[in-house]
């Protein structure tokens, strides 16, 4: 059962004869009163209190937790970030790679082709320059030829050839 001070104020009690003493129970009873509500006044003050204090009490919990979820959410966020980071280095380095393999490559097809070229311009030359020997040949017998004519009509003519005409085209063919 709750006792309010009021209700101390004015609990009255029976007189009886030989009892005790009406003043020094109202005064006694008065200062209970104030007492009570000292205390209980207290007690509202602690309540009230204690509700801010759990209040506050919830709000640092509450932050804790949001701080522990965004350290998490930094930690999975920093990590994935790392992964996608070798990630996307690994896929340069491929890339690189294969950028590598393929010059590479495309510089042995270069090779290959221009040696190819080179035999071919080689054999173009030697072509060329069997041709022109047989050429050249051809041309040096029909001179001979008409050498022999000339001379056949030097005999007749008094002025003869050096002969230089004809050692210059034999080493012109040599050369060749």
């Amino acid at each position: 059962m709750k006792i309010s001070p009021l209700e101390v104020k004015r609990q009255e009690f029976k007189k009886v004869l030989r009892g005790y003493d009406p003043v020094e129970v109202d005064t006694f009873l008065e200062m209970i009163s104030n007492e009570l509500e000292e205390l209980l006044g207290l007690n509202k003050q602690m309540k009230d209190k204690v509700i801010e204090l759990e209040t506050q009490l919830a709000d640092y919990k509450h932050m804790e937790k949001t701080l522990q979820q965004t350290l998490l959410q930094a930690q999975e966020t920093s990590g994935k970030s790392i992964e996608n980071s070798r990630k996307e280095a690994d896929l340069i380095i491929k890339e690189a790679e294969l950028k590598a393999s393929q010059i590479v490559e495309k510089a042995r097809t270069d090779f290959s082709r221009t040696k190819e070229e080179i035999a071919n311009l080689k054999a173009r030359k030697e072509s060329i320059i069997s041709r022109l020997k047989v050429l050249l040949h051809s041309e040096l017998d029909l001179l001979r030829a008409l050498e022999i004519d000339e001379e056949d009509l030097s005999k007749h003519d008094s002025s003869k050839g050096t002969g230089k005409e004809h050692l210059e085209i034999e080493e012109i063919l040599k050369k060749l």
